[in-house]
């Protein structure tokens, strides 16, 4: 009977074909996603300070990877950095109306730029808003 090496990971099994990860077009679809998120904030007054890294590269991975594995994709997130924890992860930030508002419109720029089937485009739109609102933190 053979073993897995403990120096080489199993392989990971194909995404299922009834996810919505694998019916928007997997990895490439967030990597674009959150790319094209990542440069709005960039350049957003009201978002940069929330991200105390110089290089945002980071922080678009773990969102990359979170959205992946919400969406049914591998779970490389959960393996590297155990439960989501979101409120738990934003705590340290301020987040009002304002920073919500900020996220949401570069997301939702972001998410035009897939040109995504309506059924899909709206059930990722209906997620980030409950999202972003549930992370909202403080009064304005």
């Amino acid at each position: 009977m053979s073993q897995s090496s403990p120096e080489r990971p199993a392989p990971r099994p194909n995404p299922r074909p009834d996810t919505v990860y694998a019916a928007i077009g997997g990895d490439e679809t967030f990597r674009r996603l959150v790319e094209r998120f990542y440069a709005g904030v960039a350049e957003d007054p009201i978002l940069r300070p929330l991200y105390p890294e110089q290089d945002l590269g980071p922080a678009a991975e773990r969102l990359r990877m979170f959205l992946i594995q919400y969406w049914g994709g591998p779970t490389t997130y959960s393996e590297q950095r155990g439960h989501p924890r979101l409120r738990m992860r934003h705590v340290p930030f301020t987040i009002g109306t304002a920073q919500r508002d900020a996220w949401l419109r570069h997301m939702r720029d972001a998410l035009d730029t897939l040109g995504l089937p309506p059924a899909y485009e709206q059930l990722l739109w209906q997620y980030l808003t409950s999202a972003a609102e549930s992370l909202r933190n403080a009064e304005d």
